[in-house]
C-alpha cells in the first residue's frame, strides 16, 4: 500500500515529461500534412474555367467565314481549317448540350455530318452566320 503513491507520481512524472515531445512530434508530423490537405482540398474547390461560350461562338463564327469564303486556298490550309473548324463546333456542341452528328462521322460523311451540326447549332439559338 504504501508503494501506490510512488507508482503515481512516477506515471505523472513521465507524462510529464512525453507530453512536451509528444506535442512538438505531432505538430511537426502531422500540422504540414493538415495544411497540405486543407490547401488541396481548397484549389481543388475552384472550378475550372474554360473560355467562355461567347469567345468559342466567336470563334465558330470567324472560322464559318474563312470555310464559306470563295478564294480556293492550299488543300494543307483547307484540311487544317476545316480541322479547326470541325472541332470548335464540337466545342460549342459540348457546351450548349446540343448533339453533335460530327462527332462520329468519319471519311466523305464529314460534310454532310457538319451541315447537320451547323443546322442543330442554330436550332439551339446560334446563330453561325449572324446579321451584320
Amino acid at each position: 500500500m504504501g508503494g501506490r503513491p510512488v507508482v503515481e507520481g512516477l506515471l505523472l512524472y513521465i507524462a510529464i515529461a512525453v507530453a512536451p515531445t509528444v506535442v512538438v512530434w505531432l505538430g511537426v508530423r502531422l500540422l504540414p500534412a493538415l495544411v497540405t490537405s486543407l490547401w488541396e482540398r481548397r484549389r481543388r474547390g475552384d472550378p475550372v474555367t474554360g473560355p467562355s461560350l461567347e469567345s468559342v461562338v466567336a470563334d465558330v463564327r470567324r472560322l464559318h467565314r474563312q470555310v464559306r469564303d470563295c478564294r480556293p486556298p492550299t488543300r494543307v490550309r483547307t484540311v487544317a481549317l476545316l480541322a479547326a473548324y470541325d472541332d470548335t463546333l464540337l466545342e460549342v456542341c459540348a457546351m450548349v448540350d446540343v448533339d453533335a452528328p460530327l462527332a462520329t462521322a468519319c471519311g466523305s460523311d464529314r460534310a454532310f455530318a457538319r451541315m447537320l451540326t451547323e443546322a442543330a447549332l442554330e436550332n439551339a439559338g446560334i446563330a453561325l452566320d449572324p446579321p451584320a
